[in-house]
């Protein structure tokens, strides 16, 4: 493929239907945590790392270190998925975006089987891993910063859409328009994803997370496909933001 074409060229992963799906993924998550795995989020950390300063601020030493394991195993996502993408692309047929889909789909498989009775840091634990390395190798939707397992961001940008929406009303100025729909459209299918999350955790319990592999596994499937045809020739090149 001609070097202009693959600069203009969105890869498969960086597709905006794509990140709709990984965020409802990640809504699902939280979910499924917060209702079945010990009442927290596993998909950002700031609330863990709060209650680790607060643990240790009462000299509370014990649960200090039980907030500090769900933070090291997001840590070593983000570390594993920042080293492992250039090895990859050099030993296999397909992208790092792609396998680390499908060892998503191996983990929540592997979740779904743990015994309500096993202690719930093992499925934090491991949600906690496979969240950091979505939310470090997805970064930008066809050229727009997004994340996939939090929301934060999107409502700040929504505010600030809103805000540009008050100020250019009469000078008809829409270029803002279209980032204050995708972060809105990111909110909306979170939302989405922690509303079919509660409905399948209130009915499957704790194999309700095997719901996930279906939105992962045509993910799957279409990553895969553009690997061996589409993008076959076009391996070294980054999706943006990286």
């Amino acid at each position: 493929m001609p070097q202009e074409k693959q600069e203009k060229y969105y890869l498969m992963c960086e597709r905006v239907w794509l990140f709709h799906v990984l965020i409802a993924v990640g809504g699902f998550f939280g979910a499924y945590t917060y209702l079945l795995k010990g009442n927290i989020f596993c998909n950002a950390q700031t609330g863990n790392v709060v209650l680790m300063g607060m643990a240790f601020g009462s000299f509370d030493f014990a649960e200090g270190f039980y907030y500090f394991v769900p933070i090291s195993a997001y840590l070593l996502g983000a570390i594993v998925s920042e080293i492992l993408p250039n090895p990859i692309k050099h030993k296999l047929a397909i992208r790092w975006d792609t396998l680390l889909i499908l060892i998503e789909m191996i983990v929540v498989a592997i979740i779904g089987f743990i015994p309500s009775s096993a202690p719930v840091q093992i499925s934090q634990v491991a949600i906690n891993f496979i969240a950091s390395m979505q939310y470090n190798t997805f970064r930008q939707a066809q050229g727009m910063p997004m994340a996939t397992t939090f929301v934060t961001n999107h409502i700040r940008q929504i505010g600030i859409g809103m805000a540009k929406e008050l100020q250019h009303h009469k000078t008809g100025d829409k270029s803002h328009r279209k980032k204050l729909i995708n972060h809105l459209e990111m909110l909306l299918f979170f939302v989405l994803g922690a509303f079919v999350g509660t409905v399948f955790c209130n009915i499957m319990a704790d194999m309700a997370i095997w719901i996930t592999l279906i939105p992962l596994g045509i993910i799957f499937a279409l990553l895969l496909h553009a690997d061996l045809t589409t993008e076959k020739d076009m391996v070294d090149k980054k999706p943006m933001g990286h």
